[in-house]
């Protein structure tokens, strides 16, 4: 059985118009990672919600598992 794993992270961005670029990276907030999507999307959900009130906050999802060989589980090649 093959995991899918998720990355939630964010953090306070410099500008929400440009790039990704975070306010400062020793702040970013690393919520975990997931085993599905399904899991990282509820986590998701609830750190989002939680910082509602700051429009400069924002959390993202990242598929690791489409940094990863899914035949050898190493690295992917470039």
């Amino acid at each position: 059985m093959s995991q899918h794993l998720h990355l939630v992270f964010g953090g306070e961005l410099k500008d929400l118009s440009g790039a990704i670029v975070f306010e400062d990276l020793g702040r970013v907030d690393l919520v975990g990672v997931f085993a599905s999507y399904e899991a990282a999307l509820a986590a998701w959900r609830g750190v989002s919600q939680r910082a509602v009130d700051n429009a400069e906050m924002r959390y993202f999802i990242v598929p690791l598992h489409k940094l990863l060989d899914p035949k050898t589980g190493h690295e992917a090649r470039a």
